[in-house]
């Protein structure tokens, strides 16, 4: 049976999604079950190039203010980690988890020859390329191609979003992007979709519409298997009623429920700070420290935190110096936070930026980012971080 030009087009949101399936996805019904101590990667992305000099806080250093008479932060309102450095004054669950030895703040990341665009830079980060190259796999799609190379216990990537992310597009396989357990279930499981299958026929020379009713097959599948397995142990605890702090609270019962998936992404934004910057920072730290912070607080009380390790990371920084219009424009290096009860080296890890020595009023980048990338696959994820990232870096030591 062929279907018609209307029917195509109604399931196209739904094949669109099939198409982001793993193959592997199908092999999770077969019972592999993840025992507590697995360890699990959650990325958060901050959109639009978070400006990192208002986010770590050098405030004792003179040339920071000078460059940011009304911009910066002054000690007096920053969360002081040490007598050199602060944070801003809306992470105050982060300062409680530095306090309690579950955070680590490394600075200066990025790479040679940095891009200021966003889409670049981004594509840069997430594929883990170099800045002159084009690669259209991501890092941890690449992860999910290694592990599942004759692998008989397959790992998988969700995505806490409408679409997926190249980080998470491999050759061979894929993340896949959901808001929510329930709400990709109840989309796959429309009546239209359950009769085209049930009328579905193989015909020869077929294999285009074959394909699509086979990755369609396999979506809903997945789909059921998800929701079933997100609602074994759905957590608890309360969380706010904030977009990030939601998708925190599916992933949180999914890390708690038996479902075979060590890396979630999700994102926060927008970061891009031109205009009003201290307003639109505050906003979103504010989201993004209260969501985290119930999160966390969650992990601990079903004693997954030791196993679970947050990374946060933005395209780019922004430029050292204010602009006329009460923020800041793109720039290059930037800090990353490792928030976790596993980590092994916790605190500030590495100097401040050198706010003395920049690069035409920008950031000198001290560490490439996917120096960062090896150490999170080799390190936490126990896998070959040469053949995904195609060179040996060096390790960083913070897990």
């Amino acid at each position: 049976m062929l279907l018609k030009r209307k029917e195509f087009l109604q399931i196209g949101s739904l094949a669109t999604a099939s198409f982001m399936v793993p193959k592997f996805l199908k092999a999770f019904e077969k019972g592999q079950l993840v025992p507590p101590g697995t360890k699990v990667l959650v990325v958060l992305q901050l959109s639009g190039g978070n400006d990192g000099l208002n986010t770590v806080i050098p405030v004792r250093n003179d040339l920071y203010y000078k460059a940011r008479p009304k911009l910066g932060i002054d000690k007096t309102s920053a969360l002081l980690l040490n007598d050199e450095v602060g944070i801003h004054p809306a992470l105050s669950s982060f300062k409680d988890l530095y306090n309690n030895g579950s955070l680590g703040i490394l600075n200066n990341v990025g790479y040679p020859n940095p891009d200021r665009s966003h889409f670049r830079s981004m594509d840069i980060w997430q594929s883990g390329s170099k800045s002159d190259e084009y690669v259209y796999t991501g890092w941890l799609g690449r992860y999910l191609d290694a592990q599942c190379s004759g692998c008989d216990k397959p790992t998988q990537a969700l995505e806490i979003d409408d679409t997926l992310s190249l980080a998470l597009k491999g050759e061979h396989a894929k993340g896949l992007a959901m808001k929510d357990p329930k709400r990709l279930y109840g989309t796959a499981n429309e009546k239209f979709f359950k009769d085209v299958l049930a009328d579905h026929r193989d015909q020869p020379g077929e294999q285009p519409v074959d394909y699509l009713y086979k990755t369609m097959s396999e979506t809903i599948s997945s789909a059921d298997y998800i929701f079933k397995q997100s609602r074994l142990h759905p957590t608890d605890a309360t969380y706010p009623n904030s977009g990030l702090a939601q998708s925190l609270k599916t992933i949180a019962s999914l890390i708690f429920s038996d479902i075979n998936t060590k890396v979630y992404y999700v994102s926060l934004g927008s970061f891009d700070t031109h205009v009003n910057q201290a307003a639109q920072q505050q906003r979103l730290f504010t989201e993004m420290n209260d969501a985290v912070g119930a999160f966390v607080k969650d992990l601990q009380n079903n004693n997954r935190f030791q196993d679970v390790l947050l990374m946060t990371f933005s395209e780019f920084g922004r430029r050292v110096a204010q602009n006329a219009s009460g923020g800041t424009d793109h720039g290059t290096a930037n800090n990353m936070f490792f928030v976790s009860a596993g980590l092994k080296q916790k605190g500030v890890l590495n100097e401040m930026p050198d706010l003395a020595q920049l690069n035409d009023g920008d950031l000198k980048h001290q560490v490439d980012f996917k120096q960062v990338y090896a150490t999170v696959l080799n390190k936490w994820l126990a896998t070959d971080d040469n053949k995904i990232l195609g060179k040996q870096f060096d390790y960083l030591g913070f897990v």
